[in-house]
């Protein structure tokens, strides 16, 4: 077992097999969403032919959703994948939403939840989006006025009740929309199938991961992760690597793997926060350099699925600082790669 070739593979960095950013969302389960810009480089970066405008349009067609699932941060997961995920998560979602609150003095009525929502679906009855702004003057007309973390609370709460998802893709400002209006034919499932839905997403795309790194991803607890396990036993591989057992789906592939290749990663990538141990990919004395112990996570060039640099994009150009001397890209490659991004912002 090689984990470092197979989650390359597994990822879609190396040898993409989509051409759809839809279909790598779905393919990926769910996608770490958490800098609004940086999230469409993370799926364009993985189809075949990498556009901004196809990321776009899918976006606003609500074949792509981003919103807060899995560990209440903000995920990217397909349209037809929302609600089932969205319940499957809504439980600890809310938990840890509620000690965000407690810890700020912040104690929201479920009769205040129930006015602001029902304006929130006024002012989406009038429009087809709208954005924060939007229902502050919506609820300003109701007489209604608060702060806007007060504001920000509601509206999770509103995601979480089921009633907000995504609205259009904007350059910086997110937006929202009714989830009935925009994803009309997202689904439900029974919780065992969600479990094991969930599963099969996660170690085909992800594998070969741990027991430990599934439930840090999914945010769920330990017994409904193995039961999701359980659902899909026989799609599932093991071995042991280093002294853990590792999982991937019977399905992943092993070939394509091609030496001297170089990826600019974007901060909060998958392939990094996907897991909960990052040793396979970051050596721990470069750990400082693609993360921060509050969470931050920063570009980071691999090569051969390696940690080994920062990379940034500012006014248009992409600079590249390597930390490993040791292990150097070859320039005309990593020229390659930087071309590529630039090309995407482009289309």
């Amino acid at each position: 077992m090689n984990p470092v070739s197979q989650r390359l593979l597994g990822q879609q960095l190396i040898c993409p097999e989509f051409t759809s950013p839809h279909d790598v969302v779905e393919w990926m389960g769910a996608m770490q969403a958490q800098e609004y810009r940086m999230m469409r480089w993370a799926v364009g970066m993985r189809t075949r032919k990498p556009s901004a405008q196809a990321f776009e349009k899918e976006y606003n067609e609500g074949k792509i959703v981003r919103g807060h699932l899995l560990r209440t941060t903000w995920q990217l997961v397909a349209g037809e994948d929302w609600c089932w995920m969205l319940d499957l998560c809504r439980k600890n979602a809310l938990r840890g939403l509620a000690g965000w609150m407690n810890s700020n003095g912040v104690s929201i009525p479920l009769a205040e939840q129930d006015t602001v929502q029902q304006i929130f679906c006024d002012c989406l009855s009038h429009r087809r989006i709208a954005r924060k702004a939007d229902f502050a003057a919506a609820l300003a007309e109701k007489g209604i006025t608060m702060d806007d973390h007060r504001l920000s609370y509601h509206i999770r709460l509103s995601e979480y009740a089921g009633l907000l998802c995504s609205g259009d893709l904007f350059p910086m400002k997110h937006s929202y929309a009714l989830v009935k209006d925009k994803l009309p034919g997202a689904r439900l499932l029974p919780k065992d199938e969600a479990l094991a839905l969930l599963a099969r997403k996660y170690f085909r795309s992800h594998g070969p991961a741990t027991l430990d790194d599934f439930v840090w991803w999914s945010g769920l607890g330990v017994g409904d992760c193995r039961k999701g396990m359980d659902g899909i036993q026989a799609e599932l591989a093991q071995e042991r690597w280093k002294g853990l057992t590792f999982f991937y789906h019977q399905d992943s592939r092993t070939r394509g793997f091609r030496s001297g290749t170089v990826t600019l990663l974007p901060s909060y990538d998958e392939y990094l926060i996907g897991y909960k141990s990052r040793h396979v990919a970051l050596h721990p004395d470069h750990s400082h350099r693609a993360h921060n112990k509050r969470g931050i996570f920063w570009p980071v060039v691999l090569l051969d699925g390696e940690v080994i640099g920062n990379w940034s994009a500012a006014d248009g150009r992409v600079s590249v600082d390597i930390f490993h001397r040791e292990t150097t890209p070859d320039e005309e490659t990593l020229q390659k790669q930087i071309a590529r991004y630039d090309k995407f912002c482009l289309r």
